[in-house]
């Protein structure tokens, strides 16, 4: 007994000490940057046991600055969490595995398409610990009644794989017909690089891009619950058995990194590491995505986030109504306005570019009020946003030519009056 206790605890003893290490060597790391420190959290392994949290307790990002990161993920994107505005760009529609990722699409489908407070009774299936399940779960039963909510808080804080199961059969009746949904979904959204092949990501059989991951995770956040969900740290969850499960967000951007607010992370060998962070300061809220990275990838999604937080701006760039000149139509020139605004995130101190391309078939004469183009906004190596462009009034018809001066219209009158003779003689 006295060796099995002591087998247990030195097991435990590299959990515990880590984050003392941790702060031991921290003056040694270099550019760091940490808030808080997750507590270790020991992960279940494949075969039974524990083993130490990986999760880092310091974030090793360069200093802030305006020139874009270089990022080890082999694809990643920054965007605005708002517009959906592109502010970086690595391989951003290469398709690749996204692992647990693929659990914002089955949240968004569960917050679309059921209420917080429905119970769920959980099937065997869902249940069953075996492969398909894995070693990330909250530990389900077999007729487990538990509402969508706290299944929700499994799915997205400590990525249960049972959780998946048991709001697809829920929501779809089978994991199958679940993922049809998902892909029409998908679909729907236009997500192009983009199938899945279950709702938990585990199988690594679907795939995804960074920007199609962007994208639903944007939609997702338009669902309040999902927002409040991802920024949560800890969450207790009734059990059967009256102990409640307790679990901890595995995204520990919430912890090292200031204004973070989500939102998931992923992990399978094909997929490499995955994180999709956001955070928000000063109203500016942003979204980082990095895929396949083959370390710790919370370091990279920071110095994404870190550069879009610094070297961008949020500028008034056009106003409703606002006259914008002249465009040529027919060879007539008509004057054009912005049919509405336009706000964007520009480089700091960038020069803004403006054009005026007009759509194929527009013809003279056009409608007061018709869109006859767009104004497309730009800086150096980033387009910003269009507005339509619509005509504000038409030109009346060309004014007929001036008649002359007299002894111009008299010869005139001659030339043509001899004209008639000659056709008269020899016509």
């Amino acid at each position: 007994m006295r060796n099995g206790l002591w087998t247990r605890a030195r097991a435990l003893l590299p959990a515990l000490l880590a984050p003392l290490m941790l702060f031991a060597v921290l003056p040694a790391l270099g550019n760091t940057q940490a808030v808080d420190v997750p507590p270790p959290t020991m992960v279940p392994v494949a075969g039974g046991g524990m083993s130490p949290s990986p999760f880092p307790s310091v974030l090793r990002t360069p200093a802030p600055t305006t020139q874009p990161p270089e990022v080890r993920a082999a694809s990643a994107v920054l965007v605005d969490l708002d517009s959906g505005q592109v502010l970086f760009a690595k391989d951003p529609h290469q398709r690749r595995a996204i692992a647990s990722l693929t659990k914002i699409m089955t949240a968004l489908l569960t917050l679309e398409r059921t209420t917080p407070a429905e119970i769920v009774t959980v099937s065997p299936e869902a249940a069953d610990p075996g492969p398909t399940v894995g070693i990330s779960q909250l530990g389900l039963v077999p007729g487990e009644r538990i509402s969508v909510q706290q299944l929700l808080y499994a799915l997205l804080l400590q990525s249960a794989n049972d959780a998946a199961l048991a709001l697809a059969e829920h929501i779809s009746g089978t994991v199958e017909d679940f993922v049809k949904a998902m892909n029409s979904r998908a679909k729907r959204l236009g997500l192009t690089d983009t199938r899945l092949a279950s709702p938990s990501g585990l199988d690594d059989a679907g795939h995804s891009s960074a920007f199609d991951v962007a994208t639903m995770a944007r939609v997702a956040y338009q669902q309040p619950l999902f927002g409040r969900i991802v920024r949560t740290k800890y969450r207790e969850i009734p059990a059967p058995d009256g102990k409640p499960r307790i679990i901890q967000n595995r995204n520990v951007l919430l912890w090292l990194y200031p204004g973070a607010i989500g939102v998931k992370t992923g992990y399978t060998s094909r997929a490499g590491f995955c994180v999709v962070g956001a955070a928000e300061r000063n109203g500016l809220r942003l979204l980082a995505v990095v895929l396949g990275e083959p370390g710790e990838p919370f370091s990279d999604t920071a110095a994404l986030l870190n550069y879009g937080f610094t070297a961008f701006e949020r500028r008034s760039l056009v106003e409703e109504g606002e006259h914008l000149g002249s465009v040529s139509i027919g060879g007539r020139q008509v004057p054009v306005a912005a049919g509405s605004d336009l706000v964007g995130l520009v480089p700091v101190d960038a020069e803004i570019q403006r054009e005026l391309p007009l759509l194929p078939a527009v013809s003279f004469p056009p409608g007061v009020g018709e869109t006859v183009g767009d104004l497309t906004v730009s800086a150096p190596g980033l387009r910003v946003g269009t507005v339509p462009l619509v005509v504000v009034s038409v030109p009346g018809p060309s004014p007929p030519a001036e008649p002359g001066p007299w002894w111009r219209r008299a010869a005139s009158s001659l030339v043509s009056a001899l004209d008639g003779v000659l056709d008269a003689l020899f016509g």
